[in-house]
């Protein structure tokens, strides 16, 4: 997957979220970090990528965690996610 898709991913991951009237205030924090550390792992040097990884993979984790059960659409979309940056080696 390239840039321009996983980009393309995280528009429709934000679009869920903003349809989504039921996320308690501590998802929605979730959320709002998680997106911001994308965007900033998507901006950093590869050198400067390695410090975000683990940070970035327990966000992830821990937001598919709280979601799963009420927001399976969220999840869905954060799991391809969670697989896309893997397989990317993020």
């Amino acid at each position: 997957m390239n840039e321009q898709e996983l980009r393309n991913l995280l528009e429709k991951l934000r679009d869920e979220i903003e349809s989504t009237k039921s996320v308690d205030e501590k998802g929605r924090e979730l959320l709002r970090e998680l997106d911001e550390d994308i965007h900033e792992l998507l901006e950093r040097s590869e050198s400067e990528k390695e410090e975000l990884r683990s940070s970035l993979i327990g966000k992830l984790q821990d937001t598919i965690e709280r979601l799963e059960v009420n927001h399976p659409d969220l999840t869905s979309i954060l799991s391809q996610l969670s697989a896309i940056l893997s397989n990317a080696g993020i």
